[in-house]
C-alpha cells in the first residue's frame, strides 16, 4: 500500500496563488509517475497535471496550462503544484495519485490516491 497525503488548500481570491504538495509514503508500488486531478461540485474528475518520477518534464490539462506548474522532489518523494492567476472555476477538492507503469499513467485511473485537499477561489 501506498499512502499519498495532500496538503497546501485553502481559500484564495481570484488572481491569487496556492501551492499544494503531496507526499508518498513510498515508491515501490508508485514508481513510474504521479498526477494531480481534481473534482468540482457536481462535476466529474478532471486531469490536472501529471509528471514522471526522475526524469520527464511535466503534461498538463488545457484548462491550467500556463496558470500552474507541478514539480517533484525524487529525494522526499514528493510532488507539488504550484498554482497562480487562480479563478473561481478552479476551485474543487484536488487530489494526488500515483501510477504504477506507463499504461496507468496516461490514464486518469492511477493506482493510490490521496484524501484530497480543498481548494476555494472567490470572485
Amino acid at each position: 500500500q501506498v499512502q499519498l497525503v495532500e496538503s497546501g488548500g485553502g481559500l484564495v481570491q481570484a488572481g491569487g496563488s496556492l501551492r499544494l504538495s503531496c507526499a508518498a509514503s513510498r515508491r515501490t508500488f508508485c514508481n513510474y509517475g504521479m498526477g494531480w486531478f481534481r473534482q468540482a461540485p457536481g462535476k466529474g474528475r478532471e486531469f490536472v497535471a501529471r509528471i514522471t518520477w526522475t526524469y520527464g518534464a511535466p503534461y498538463y490539462g488545457d484548462s491550467i496550462k500556463g496558470r500552474f506548474t507541478m514539480s517533484r522532489d525524487d529525494a522526499k518523494n514528493m510532488v507539488y503544484l504550484q498554482m497562480n492567476s487562480l479563478k473561481p472555476e478552479d476551485t474543487a477538492v484536488y487530489y494526488c495519485a500515483c501510477a504504477a507503469d506507463r499504461k496507468t499513467y496516461f490514464t486518469d485511473n492511477y493506482d493510490f490516491w490521496g484524501q484530497g485537499t480543498q481548494v476555494t477561489v472567490s470572485s
